[in-house]
């Protein structure tokens, strides 16, 4: 087969409960990526792995596949993401599915659109890179951040200390929404961020890790002023 999209959504998430499957804006977050998955045409299956039976109902009910459950081993606060790629990948081997390509797909990704797993999909397929990733620049130059030694500041990079903004070189961070890579390459190098990965900028709009509640709010804050925008377009 050519594509799955995996998405990863354990449950007993502690800081806010039972977020893969709250409430974003009237549907529960996880279907947002699901619904982009699906509209995007890329994948042959789209799949939710998870531990919890209330995420594998939704799921299902969103349109997504549940073919098994995450082993206990890969669901605890210490399994990794690529622990969790692995064990999906080699659950599908033993049932004689195999894939060619992979997007792991976060389920607290209301940002993720369609298009932009199609873009990510058509740069990994034609430029032969390990990975595709969303990424966002930092508001501000890195070289001139700042660090603590006691009660004092000092700056990382005191070399830059005079240099303008305009003249430093913009910096990025991985926008945490989702990762699309050639599977053989990956379970090759177990790195979702290998030598050859493209990375597709996002705006800041359009990023938000949610992980406390002010997160939350400020996701739906970003979502909503996007809606408004493409309101007043139309």
């Amino acid at each position: 087969m050519r594509a799955i999209a995996i998405i990863t959504a354990r449950g007993g998430s502690k800081r806010i409960p039972k977020k893969n499957i709250k409430f974003f804006l009237g549907k529960p977050i996880i279907q947002y990526s699901i619904e982009a998955a699906l509209a995007s045409k890329c994948f042959d299956e789209v799949m939710v792995s998870t531990d919890d039976d209330e995420i594998m109902a939704i799921a299902i009910k969103c349109g997504a596949k549940v073919p098994f459950l995450r082993s206990k081993k890969n669901a605890d606060d210490f399994s990794t993401t690529t622990d969790v790629l692995v064990e999906v990948l080699n659950e599908y081997k033993k049932k004689g599915a195999e894939f060619k390509y992979a997007c792991c797909l976060y389920p607290t990704a209301p940002f993720v659109t369609s298009d932009k797993l199609k873009d990510a999909f058509e740069k990994l397929a034609s430029k032969n890179a390990s990975s595709v990733i969303p990424i966002v620049k930092f508001s501000s130059p890195i070289l001139r951040s700042l660090k603590t030694e006691g009660e004092f500041i000092k700056l990382n990079w005191p070399e830059h200390l005079n240099s303008r903004s305009q003249d430093l070189p913009p910096s990025f961070h991985d926008a945490g929404q989702f990762y699309f890579f050639n599977v053989s390459d990956f379970l090759q190098s177990k790195k979702l961020f290998a030598d050859k990965t493209i990375g597709i900028e996002m705006p800041e709009l359009e990023v938000q890790d949610i992980d406390i509640e002010e997160d939350w709010k400020l996701a739906e804050i970003k979502y909503t002023f996007q809606l408004q925008k493409k309101k007043t377009k139309n």
